[in-house]
């Protein structure tokens, strides 16, 4: 049984995961077929009495999920974790933790900020996952990373579908600020520590990943990262905009 815990929560070897494979590409599937089923049953969902014990529920999977990561860093020595590369600054990891406190609270300002992260920053590491190149469907780090990055998804989509919730462009706004409070944390901690790699300013990941492709000087990194999430951020908000220009039309073809 020990040998069975110090490898399932071990470290792995590089090349246990690999990009678009089944690893890669069932988790992704399950997440779509959640996320119908929470739209097809919408208002079931919101018309149900103990609907606010499927939020808390859904909003404790996301906590425990986050303090999970830890725990494993501190439970297992064999990882030599050095506490300075696992500080809380990213946006998968906050992401998560608002995502949990929405979902208990209801709150707008969290809606906001955790449907722009969601949609704009968290994207990245599904698309390439370099994190857990070394962690296989075999081990923990596989699935606490997936639901690390899945769970919030799903919060954002329960909000959306069963509570009403959308945002606008004042939410943009707010989740950008909010961001940019992050980032000046990131580059500050970068600058401070050695080897430290927040928010991947510094450089990429050291398994190959979809930010490869930016240049290694640093000021234009940053100013093509900024570009980049600016537009991510435009097109999380395109949906909304399709929506509010066709009830418009509605609305006038009505009163005329």
């Amino acid at each position: 049984m020990k040998e069975f815990f110090s490898y399932f929560f071990g470290q792995g070897e590089s090349g246990e995961f690999e990009y678009f494979t089944l690893a890669h590409f069932l988790p992704l599937t399950i997440a779509g077929i959640i996320i119908f089923l929470i739209y097809k049953f919408r208002t079931q969902l919101a018309a149900y009495k103990h609907e606010d014990k499927i939020r808390l529920g859904l909003a404790f999977a996301c906590i425990i999920n986050e303090m999970s990561y830890f725990w494993r860093l501190v439970g297992v020595p064999s990882l030599g974790a050095n506490p300075v590369d696992h500080l809380p600054i990213s946006i998968c990891g906050w992401a998560i933790i608002f995502s949990g406190f929405l979902l208990t609270t209801k709150n707008k300002t969290l809606f906001d900020v955790t449907y722009f992260w969601v949609f704009s920053g968290t994207i990245f590491a599904l698309i390439t996952p370099a994190v857990i190149t070394t962690t296989g469907p075999t081990r923990f780090r596989y699935y606490q990373f997936w639901l690390e990055h899945l769970l919030g998804y799903f919060a954002v989509f329960y909000m959306i579908f069963v509570h009403k919730m959308r945002p606008t462009w004042k939410s943009m706004l707010k989740s950008g600020c909010f961001l940019i409070v992050l980032a000046a944390v990131a580059i500050l901690t970068n600058s401070m520590f050695e080897g430290a790699n927040y928010l991947f300013l510094a450089k990429t990941a050291e398994a190959a990943s979809i930010l490869d492709i930016l240049p290694k000087n640093y000021l234009l990194r940053l100013t093509i990262m900024a570009v980049a999430i600016t537009a991510l951020f435009y097109l999380a908000y395109l949906p909304w905009q399709f929506i509010d220009r066709k009830r418009r039309l509605q609305e006038q073809a009505e009163t005329r």
